[in-house]
C-alpha cells in the first residue's frame, strides 16, 4: 500500500452511524471532506466485529454481517475518489461495552471493570474466547470486500484485546493469563486468523496502548515485550497510550505538548523495524516534520486536528499553514459529546465539521452591511463569516484589544492552545477586511449611524459576584488581594509571589479550577471551596479527569458543600455542609463563581431597530451560551440570517 503522504487520520468515534450500525450520509460527507483535504491514510472509526456484546458507543458502525457491505463500499469509494487510502479499525469492546445498551453482559478476560467504578464484566469461557479470532477474521474479510486498503486491530484503550494484554485487567490462570506470552496469545490468534482470511498482501495494523500510564498496567518496556509475540504478524504499529481510567492521556489533554508520544513510537520502530504511526496533540506542521525527519515514526496521526481542519494537509502543502484552524484540545465537542453526552461529535473551533469551508463559495447578491458589537470569539466568527461571503463588516469593541474573555483566559499558561484560535480569528478578520474599531463602545446612536442591515450582539460575559458581605468592595481593588477571574488573569505574571503561600479559591467549576491550576504550578498551597457536592461538574470528561489528577497531585484541600459567607482582608468565612462556620486565611483570594452573560447593549439595540427591517442577533455568552463552542456556532449562524434576508443565495 502506497500513501501519498505520511499524514494519518486515526480512528475516532463520531456517533454519526445510523442506529443499526449502517454508514450514514453524514459519515460519507465527513470522511470525504478529510480525503478532499489531502490526508494520506484515513482509518475509519472503530467498527463492531461482534454484536451486541462487542459494541461500543451510542451509535457504532457494524461489520458483523454482509448487509453492511454496500454502504461501507460507498464510504471507501468516497475516500478513494480524492486519492486517500482507507483502513478501518476492527474492535470488540469487551468490558467497555455498556450492558444497558447492549442488553447482554459485558465480557472480558477477568471480572475487572474497564474503568474505576465501572460494572464488573463476565470472565470469558474458553469457548467464548475461541470464537473471537473468527469474528475478527470475518470482519477483516468483509472490510477487504468493501474496498478498504487495510485493517487495524484495536488492542489498546481498555477494549477486549487490551483486557487480555494488560495485567491490570487479566487475572486469568489458564493459557490466556499470567506470562506475556499467555496474555498475548488471543491477540496473536486474532492476527493469524485475519491473515489467513485476507491473504499475504493485505496490510494489517495493530493499535496499542504503548504505556498504560497507570499503576498495575503495562509500561513501555512491558508493551515492547508483548510485541515480540506479535510483531511478525503485523505490517504497521499504531502507537497510542493510556486506558479508560486515564483518558486525559489517551485523548490528550490541552497542556500536553505536541508529539509527546513520539519517543514511544521510536522505541517500537527501533526494536522491530516495523513502520509506526504516532499521535499525541500534533498540531504544528513543524513538529510533524521533525517526528518524521528524526526517525521517531514513519507516519503521524493528527486526530482531532483533522476534525477541526480537514484541509490541514492541503494547507501545509500549498504554503498556507498560517490558515490552519488548529485544534485547541478542549475535548468538548468531540470527546465529551460522544463519551459523556451520547451526542454526535462537533468542534469548538469549527462550527461546521461536515461542510467546513464550503460556505466560502457563496456570495451575497446585493450590498449588505453587518455591524458586530463585541470582539470576543463569537463576534469575530460572525464578522469573519459575514465578510467572507461579501458583506461589509464593522466590528465595535469597547476595549483596546479584541478577544473578550477568551483573550483573558489565554494568559493562563495551560490555556496557550486557545491563543492559537484567537490569533487565527484575528488573521481571518484581516484577510477578509473586517473593519475593527477598538476603544469604541457600541451606543445605539453609533450603531444606527452605521446604517446596518444586520446587527450582531456578541458582548460576552462578566464574572458572577454575589452579594456576599465584604466581596464587592474588595474584589479587584488594589491592595486587597481579593480577585475575580479578570483580576487573576491580569496578574498572572505575578503569581510567583505566592510560592509556598496559602491561597483560597472560591468556586470549583471550570474558572476556579483554571486558577487553582495556575496557583499550584508556582507552588502555592491552595484551599478550594465549592458550594455543590463535587468539583469539575461543568467540565468535559477529559478536563475533569485532568483537574482531579491535578488536585490530588498537589494536595489541594477541597471543601465541597461549603458556602462563602463573608470576605475580609486576608480571610474569608465559610460554612461547611453541617452549617459550622470556619475562617480560611490566605495571601490571595480568588472569587471564581462562574460567568454571567452581559446583555447590556442587546435590549436597547433590539428595541431601536424593531420594525425597521434590520435583523438584530444575540449570540455567545450574552445569549446564555457559556462556552466557546456556543459562541463560534452562533457566529457562523449569521449565514442563516443572510439567507433568510434573501441576500445570500443557497
Amino acid at each position: 500500500m502506497t500513501l501519498r503522504n505520511r499524514v494519518v487520520m486515526p480512528p475516532m468515534g463520531s456517533n454519526f452511524a445510523l442506529p443499526d450500525g449502517t454508514v450514514s450520509d453524514t459519515q460519507l460527507d465527513y470522511y470525504e471532506q478529510r480525503a478532499r483535504g489531502g490526508t494520506g491514510l484515513i482509518i475509519v472509526e472503530n467498527i463492531c466485529v461482534a454484536f451486541p456484546a462487542g459494541s461500543n458507543g451510542t451509535t457504532q458502525l457494524r461489520i458483523d454481517h454482509d448487509r453492511y457491505l454496500p454502504r461501507l463500499y460507498e464510504l471507501t469509494e468516497r475516500i478513494h475518489r480524492y486519492g486517500a487510502k482507507a483502513a478501518v479499525q476492527l474492535n470488540h469492546a469487551g468490558a467497555s461495552a455498556n450492558p444497558a445498551r447492549t442488553g447482554t453482559p459485558a465480557l472480558s478476560s477477568s471480572a475487572v471493570p474497564s474503568k474505576p467504578g465501572g460494572l464488573a464484566p463476565t470472565p470469558m469461557t474458553a469457548e467464548q474466547i475461541a470464537e473471537v479470532p473468527g469474528q475478527y477474521a470475518a470482519a477483516a474479510l468483509r472490510a477487504k470486500k468493501a474496498g478498504f486498503d487495510a485493517v487495524e486491530v484495536h488492542a489498546g484503550h481498555s477494549y477486549l484485546l487490551c483486557q487480555f494484554l494488560s495485567p491490570l485487567y487479566n487475572r486469568r490462570t489458564d493459557e490466556y493469563g499470567g506470562s506475556p506470552a499467555n496474555r498475548a496469545r488471543l491477540v496473536r490468534e486474532v492476527l493469524d486468523a485475519i491473515r489467513a482470511a485476507v491473504g499475504p498482501r493485505f496490510p494489517v495494523a495493530i493499535r496499542i496502548s504503548a504505556d498504560e500510564l497507570v499503576a498495575g498496567g503495562n509500561t513501555l518496556d512491558d508493551s515492547v515485550e508483548l510485541m515480540r509475540f506479535l510483531a511478525d504478524a503485523v505490517d504497521l504499529i499504531d502507537v497510542s497510550a493510556a486506558l479508560s481510567g486515564n483518558l486525559q492521556y489517551q485523548i490528550d489533554r490541552m497542556d500536553l505538548p505536541d508529539g509527546w508520544r513520539s519517543g514511544m513510537a521510536r522505541r517500537f520502530r527501533e526494536e522491530f523495524g516495523t513502520p509506526t504511526i504516532v499521535s499525541g496533540n500534533i498540531r504544528d506542521p513543524r513538529v510533524a516534520e521533525r517526528i518524521i525527519a528524526d526517525g521517531d515514526s514513519d507516519l503521524v496521526a493528527l486526530g482531532r486536528g483533522l476534525i477541526a481542519d480537514p484541509w490541514w494537509v492541503r494547507k501545509v502543502a500549498t504554503g498556507c499553514a498560517d490558515r490552519i484552524l488548529d485544534c485547541i484540545s478542549c475535548n468538548i465537542g468531540c470527546a465529551d459529546n460522544r463519551i459523556r453526552l451520547d451526542r454526535p461529535i462537533r468542534c469548538t473551533v469549527n462550527p461546521d465539521i461536515i461542510g467546513h469551508e464550503d460556505y466560502l463559495r457563496r456570495r451575497v447578491d446585493r450590498p449588505t452591511r453587518v455591524v458586530v458589537v463585541g470582539g470576543g470569539v463569537g463576534g469575530l466568527e460572525a464578522a469573519c463569516t459575514a465578510a467572507e461571503v461579501g458583506c461589509q463588516v464593522i466590528l465595535l469593541e469597547a476595549r483596546d484589544v479584541v478577544g473578550g474573555m477568551v483573550g483573558e483566559a489565554v494568559r493562563l499558561p495551560a490555556k496557550r492552545r486557545i491563543a492559537a484560535f484567537l490569533n487565527h480569528l484575528v488573521r481571518r478578520a484581516a484577510r477578509s477586511r473586517v473593519e475593527i474599531r477598538t476603544n469604541t463602545p457600541a451606543t445605539v446612536d453609533l450603531v444606527r449611524s452605521l446604517q446596518p442591515d444586520v446587527v450582531v450582539n456578541a458582548t460576552g460575559s462578566q464574572p458572577v459576584l454575589p452579594p456576599v458581605p465584604g466581596l464587592r468592595e474588595r474584589v479587584d481593588v488594589p491592595g486587597t488581594q481579593v480577585f475575580s477571574i479578570l483580576g487573576a488573569t491580569a496578574g498572572v505574571d505575578e503569581l510567583d509571589r505566592l510560592a509556598g503561600r496559602p491561597v483560597v479559591v472560591i468556586g470549583g467549576g471550570a474558572v476556579g479550577l483554571d486558577v487553582v491550576e495556575a496557583c499550584v504550578a508556582v507552588g502555592a498551597r491552595v484551599t478550594l471551596v465549592e458550594r455543590l457536592d463535587r468539583v469539575a461538574g461543568d467540565l468535559d470528561v477529559i478536563t475533569a479527569l485532568q483537574m482531579h489528577e491535578m488536585l490530588d497531585r498537589h494536595g489541594v484541600e477541597v471543601l465541597t458543600g461549603t458556602t462563602l459567607t463573608e470576605v475580609g482582608d486576608g480571610w474569608v468565612d465559610v460554612t461547611d455542609p453541617e452549617g459550622t462556620p470556619r475562617r480560611l486565611t490566605g495571601d490571595a483570594t480568588y472569587i471564581c463563581l462562574g460567568m454571567r452573560g452581559d446583555r447590556g447593549s442587546y435590549p436597547g439595540l433590539a428595541a431601536a431597530f424593531a420594525g425597521t427591517g434590520v435583523d438584530v442577533l444575540d449570540i455567545g455568552d450574552s445569549a446564555g451560551g457559556g462556552k466557546i463552542i456556543d459562541a463560534t456556532r452562533g457566529g457562523r449562524d449569521v449565514l442563516l440570517t443572510l439567507t433568510e434576508r434573501g441576500v445570500l443565495p443557497a
